[in-house]
């Protein structure tokens, strides 16, 4: 057992040893540090530049009081633009033909047949199957008609809606697929 207490005891003294190293380690002062900051504090900054000048500009009077609010909603007795009266629009009745169910940008011309005067279109769907359109058939998903057809592209007519209520016509085409 005496043994046992001798060796408990060097343990301690060793661990207070180092434990006053430890400490006696961060006893030093912060002497470096203050001479280094006020080296830092003692030099001379750069000058700024002065800001620009600001421009001047002329108040703009707001005339436009009496006109109608462009954020407001229409009201019943103004006149709404090109709302759902005259004007194209998709006929409803019409029943849908095939290339219909697919967007424009889908859809591939690989070629034509026919003469000059009488060109029949060959247009592929995503699926790769190839189909034979004339004027007046109708592709893509914004009910576009096939108006005319080139050796090198089909031209047609979408219906689109202007926001609105109404519908505008926009002109789109396929041009011939070059691989």
């Amino acid at each position: 057992m005496r043994m046992h207490n001798m060796r408990l005891d060097v343990i301690t003294r060793v661990l207070l040893l180092g434990l006053l190293v430890l400490l006696a380690g961060c006893a030093k002062g912060t002497r470096d540090l203050e001479e280094k900051l006020a080296e830092i504090r003692s030099r001379q900054g750069a000058p700024v530049e002065p800001l620009p000048a600001m421009r001047e500009f002329p108040p703009f009077p707001y005339t436009a009081f009496e006109l109608r609010d462009p954020f407001a909603p229409f009201s019943e007795d103004e006149n709404a633009p090109s709302g759902g009266g005259a004007g194209p629009k998709p006929d409803p009745d019409r029943p849908k033909e095939y290339l219909e169910s697919y967007p424009l940008d889908s859809l591939d011309m690989v070629g034509t047949l026919g003469t000059v005067t009488e060109l029949t279109a060959l247009l592929k769907d995503p699926d790769g199957v190839v189909h034979r359109l004339l004027p007046g058939n109708y592709i893509g998903q914004n009910d576009g008609q096939i108006t005319a057809i080139f050796e090198d592209r089909i031209e047609l007519v979408e219906l689109v809606s202007n926001g609105n209520g109404g519908w505008i016509e926009r002109p789109a085409s396929i041009a011939l697929d070059d691989e």
